[in-house]
């Protein structure tokens, strides 16, 4: 869709470039939500994809996305020996409403930012414990959970002339055992219910739900729980979302099914190694 009210697009190549973004002048990155619909308000863009950040930085300590990370790289990044989650980079990658084409353009940091409860790039980054690094509009940098980035429906923690800049996913994480579900009403459709389970290495068990809730809803064992135990604590979740791709109790129940899915695959791993 074509944004004719916008008169000006500021490549970005330094921070300082940034303090042209306003209640009318929006971030750009891919631009596959925000040419999605009308942006009546929007007068310029700044362009984020200038600043050249990299794509995909293995580190020491883990794995380092830019927020300009396309989903189609982050779905060729090669595994790394010990990376038992690596799998979930596909997974989620394939979770997004859109066809490979759209994959080109749109962005981790696009995905993560428009806060839609389907969003599959905050499912990978909750799941997986990823801190995000904020550029605060007053110069400072901060560090976030992902898990608590979104909101609500379509909102986030960033305020006017805040940029998100990268994700963080921390070794431990990475070296996890995941498993991963997701449903929606038809078969190309966007995911009604989304669930990540992690088994950590100390035999910790997290299980991640989303799309099926506002905001991404994370629930921690020392260990892996029985199976009354994980139901009793989905359906305890507060925050089911209803809208045109679920009701809210389709959802909760399908979350109850995917959660004891996810507990039993999960278990199977641990009962082989």
């Amino acid at each position: 869709m074509d944004l004719n009210t916008v008169t000006s697009i500021t490549p970005a190549r330094h921070r300082d470039d940034l303090r042209a973004l306003a209640p009318d002048v929006a971030p750009l990155a891919g631009g596959s939500e925000l040419f999605a619909s009308p942006q009546a308000h929007l007068t310029g863009l700044v362009d984020l994809q200038t600043f050249g950040w990299p794509a995909l930085t293995v580190t020491r300590d883990g794995l380092e996305i830019a927020a300009t990370c396309t989903l189609a790289e982050l779905s060729r990044l090669p595994p790394e020996p010990g990376w038992n989650a690596h799998p979930l980079f596909l997974q989620c990658c394939t979770a997004l409403f859109g066809s490979f084409k759209v994959w080109e353009v749109a962005t981790v940091g696009g995905n993560l930012c428009a806060a839609l409860p389907a969003g599959p790039m905050t499912t990978l980054a909750a799941a997986l414990d990823a801190e995000l690094l904020v550029w605060r509009r007053d110069g400072t940098d901060e560090l976030l959970a992902a898990a608590d980035f979104v909101t609500g429906n379509s909102t986030n923690v960033l305020e006017t002339g805040d940029v998100l800049r990268s994700l963080r996913l921390p070794t431990s994480s990475l070296r996890s055992h995941t498993a991963f579900r997701s449903i929606s009403l038809s078969p190309v459709g966007r995911s009604g219910a989304v669930l990540v389970g992690r088994l950590d290495s100390d035999g910790g068990f997290v299980l991640t739900v989303t799309a099926a809730t506002v905001r991404p809803i994370q629930l921690r064992y020392p260990s892996l729980p029985e199976a009354a135990g994980l139901r009793r604590d989905i359906d305890a979740i507060d925050g089911w979302f209803t809208d045109a791709h679920g009701a809210a109790d389709w959802r909760q129940a399908m979350s109850r099914l995917l959660g004891e899915e996810v507990r039993q695959e999960l278990e199977r791993k641990l009962q082989a190694a």
